[in-house]
This record gives structure tokens, sequence and C-alpha cells, in this order.
């Protein structure tokens, strides 16, 4: 009995040793972290973000904040920097916007080895104040924020891992033979707000990047069309040039295209087919000085040619066949600000079967002065007691402004994003 008392003494012992292991063991350790088939977060999955282990409380610059809930974030915006604080190891996202930075200086950077998003928006940047580099060495960096600032050229170098590049509200008027090359990932590129004209363009700076889906010219100085634009492209933004025509098949190589921005421009006529897209959904011609239609293509759902010199809308041009098994899919049309005298034929119903809205808005009458349309705003599908309504008082129940239809026109955001 003895040697029996020993043995389970030793057995409950070993026991109570084991339960003591299992209920201090933390099973949340195993799930805290994300299964290995999961990409990192939201941003390249080429490129594997380590999340470093680091001690509480998290370093951080003095100047910044570094919220808990956020570890691999560092906050420095607004507060009135003339310089970039030291940047900890560990930080991931650095926010740098709205302060008065003049200079990029490589030693800020020297440990940085996760840094995956900067943003040094709204500062007072030169390109000669930018140590040639000092982005080029962050390996892991898909994110490049330096709209509004004073580059008067294209940064360069950049790391082979971007993907999303704003350089939008700058004074760059110059693009390097190089600049643009190691940037394969690059799927969107804003250069809206700047002194870009079509000298700059001739070196076809984009053709090499094959993953571009988002390019954004706008408020440049470009007379003709950007040549050689990749075939991967999706949303196009050329508003505000002087661009007065567009070569017949230029989008031939440009499939998949599906916003296409050209309002204030100088265009006057468009061949026919210009735009047999497959797949474009909306199309911005507004304050041009267009004299007349162009063939639609089925996926187009938003059409803008407001503010043109259009005085019949020729529907036979835009649609020159039905087709019931491949119907149409237009929604929206804006046509006010033309010459137009009389609403649009009723077989641009057959033809666009899905039509919601036409505004007619004011016509452009022949000696400045503006005339109105009987209904200057076209609803389909309203009851007959709606109907009358609009007859009786279009002012009082479908009155539109101006704001109105910009807020139609930011059907894409401004600059897509």
């Amino acid at each position: 009995m003895g040697i029996l008392s020993q043995i389970s003494i030793i057995h409950l012992l070993w026991a109570a040793i084991v339960f003591c292991q299992y209920a201090d063991y933390d099973f949340e350790d195993e799930y805290d972290e994300e299964p290995d088939h999961q990409p990192p977060y939201y941003f390249n999955t080429n490129t594997q973000a380590y999340v470093p282990r680091f001690p509480f409380p998290i370093e951080c610059a003095r100047e910044c904040f570094c919220p808990p809930a956020f570890p691999l974030s560092m906050y420095c915006d607004h507060r009135k920097l003339k310089t970039i604080p030291n940047i900890p190891t560990h930080v991931q996202q650095l926010y740098l916007q709205n302060n008065d930075i003049e200079a990029v200086p490589a030693t800020p950077f020297t440990n940085v080895t996760f840094l995956r998003e900067i943003n040094l928006s709204h500062n007072k940047i030169k390109f000669h104040m930018v140590v040639h580099g000092v982005f080029a060495k962050l390996s892991n960096l898909v994110q490049l924020h330096l709209q509004h600032n004073e580059l008067e050229e294209f940064p360069f170098p950049l790391p082979s891992s971007l993907e999303r590049l704003l350089l939008g509200f700058n004074k760059i008027s110059q693009l390097s033979g190089n600049a643009l090359e190691g940037l394969p990932n690059i799927t969107m590129l804003d250069l809206c707000n700047n002194f870009l004209d079509d000298s700059v363009l001739k070196g076809k700076p984009f053709s090499k990047m094959k993953n571009l889906m988002q390019l954004n010219l706008c408020n440049n100085k470009l007379q003709t069309m950007p040549p050689d634009l990749p075939s991967s492209l999706m949303y196009l933004s050329l508003e505000n040039n002087s661009i007065s025509y567009i070569p017949e098949n230029y989008f031939n190589r440009l499939p998949k295209i599906i916003a296409l921005r050209m309002s204030h421009n100088n265009l006057q006529n468009i061949p026919c087919n210009t735009f047999n897209l497959p797949n474009l959904l909306e199309l911005n011609l507004g304050h041009n000085k267009l004299k007349q239609v162009f063939y639609i293509p089925r996926s187009l759902q938003h059409l803008h040619i407001e503010d043109n010199d259009i005085e019949i809308i020729n529907v036979t041009l835009m649609c020159p066949s039905i087709d019931p098994m491949n119907i149409n899919q237009l929604t929206y049309i804006r046509v006010d600000q033309n010459k137009l005298a009389n609403p649009i034929s009723t077989y641009a119903f057959f033809c666009f079967p899905h039509i919601q809205t036409i505004y007619y808005g004011e016509q452009n009458g022949n000696v400045n002065k503006s005339t109105q349309l009987r209904i200057p705003v076209f609803r389909r599908f309203l009851t007959p007691e709606e109907y009358d309504e609009v007859e009786d008082d279009h002012e009082t129940h479908y009155h539109e402004t101006e704001d109105d239809h910009e807020a139609e026109n930011n059907y894409f955001h401004p600059y897509f994003q």
C-alpha cells in the first residue's frame, strides 16, 4: 500500500503540472496572426509585409503621434513641421501632410525597412531638395503622396515596389528619359495640375508601364493625345488641356478603358467610331466645340456632352443598329448649353431602352442668348400624374442647378480614387 500511495501522489503531481500548463496557455496567440494564405494588409500581394515585434510603449518621434490601436502608423500631419523627424524602424505608414517641410534628406530614413506608405502632400518640397535615391532605398514602399508641393521635375529614382504615385498640383514640366523606368508595379499615376506639354511626352514615357490602370493628366498644357499608352489602362483623365483632335483608331490599343474624361478641351470633330470600346461606362466630352454626336458603345452608361455647339442629336449616328440580344446600357445624357431647338427624337428610346434622365437645361441661342426647351429635364418612367406636373410647372418640380450636375459628373471621383 505504501508503494501504491507514493505512485498515486506522483501521478497527481504530474497531472497538476499538466493542468497548470494548460490553464496558462494563451490560445489567442495562435489566432492573432492571419493565416499564411491571406495577403498582407491591403497592398501589393507580391511584397510580403513583415510585422516586427517591438516593446511597449511603442517608439515614436516626439513631434508625432503613434496611436496604440495602430502601432505601425506614425501621424505627424498638421503640426507646422519644417523638417522630417527620425522614423522608428517598425513604422509602415508615415503621415507628414500639411506641414512646412521643404526638403527630404536621407537621415530620417536611415534605418527604415518596413515603410509602405508616405504622405508628404501639402508641403513646400522642391525637386533639388530631395536627396537623390532617398525613396529608391525603401524596398517595401507601395504608396507615395507628393501632391501640392513645389516639385519642378519628376522625383526619381523610385523603388520598383511602388504601386500608387500622386504628384498632382506641382510645377513639373520635365520627365527625364529614364524617370519612369524600373516601375513595373505602378497601377495609378496622378500628374494633374502640372506644366506638362506635348514635348515632354514625345519620348513615350508611359509605354512600358504594363500594369498602369489609371493615368491622370488633367490641367496640363497638352495639345495632342498622349502617345503609346499601355493596353492595361482603365481610367484616363485629360480634362482642362488644349487637345483639338483624337487620332483615328487611337483607342484600338486601349480596350479596357472604363472611364474617359476629356471635358474643357478644344475638340471639334470626332471620327464616328472613335469610342467603339467594349467596357466604356463613363464618357465626358463636355465644354468642347463639338458640332455633332458619334457612335455610342453598348456598354456606356453616362454621357456628358454639355456646352458644345451641337444643333441636332442624330440618334442614327449614336445607334446605327438595334440588337435585342445586346441592348445599349445608356441611362443618363447631359446636353445642356448646346444649340438644340428640339428634344431628342423618341427613336432614341428604342436604341437606348435604359435611359432614365436627359438633362436639357438651357440651350445657347444665336445671339448670346439662352433658350429653354419645354422640358429642361426629361425623366423616364413617370406616372401620368407626375408627367402632368412636369408639363404644368417644370420650373417648380424639376429645376436643377449646375451644381446638381457637377455632382452627377462625379460619377467617378475626379481623380478616380
